[in-house]
């Protein structure tokens, strides 16, 4: 029938390749088995037995370990990301006349120099602005006499 569409529901799930393993979680193995190998063959008998439980515990952690419903290397990343950022951010707006001419020429500003700062309006009229904004344009100054 024209108009209707399969809509891919589950899209969050991971294919599964063998009974319960994913793909990724499969990669992963794979990958710990080839540096498992590597080990083997460079390290002695009691090195080797550190590095196996070390590297199967790490890629075992990043393979089936969930937090919070999320796989771990991505926890992983979140708490990298957290610690690196700073915690507090501040906003510093008094910058120096070398500092300005330094985000000039990078932003491509006209001269600082050259700027004018626009004239602030009278208290009065700042005053006819607010009661022309804020009854939608019925309050007209001119006519206030």
């Amino acid at each position: 029938m024209p108009g209707q569409y399969i809509v891919p529901q589950f899209i969050d799930k991971e294919d599964r390749i063998i009974g319960p393993i994913t793909v990724r979680q499969f990669l992963i193995c794979l990958g710990a088995a080839g540096v498992i190998f590597v080990e083997y063959k460079l390290l002695r008998t009691a090195y080797f037995i550190v590095a196996l439980i070390l590297t199967a515990g790490l890629a075992g952690t990043f393979a089936f370990i969930k937090i919070n419903g999320q796989p771990f290397h991505l926890f992983f990343v979140n708490f990298l990301q957290t610690q690196v950022r700073p915690k507090l951010r501040v906003w510093n707006k008094d910058l120096s006349l070398q500092e300005l001419k330094g985000v000039q020429k990078v932003v491509g500003l006209p001269a600082i120099e050259k700027v004018q700062l626009k004239k602030r309006p009278s208290s009065t009229k700042l005053r006819d602005l607010a009661l022309v904004v804020n009854t939608g344009g019925v309050y007209k100054p001119e006519e206030d006499v």
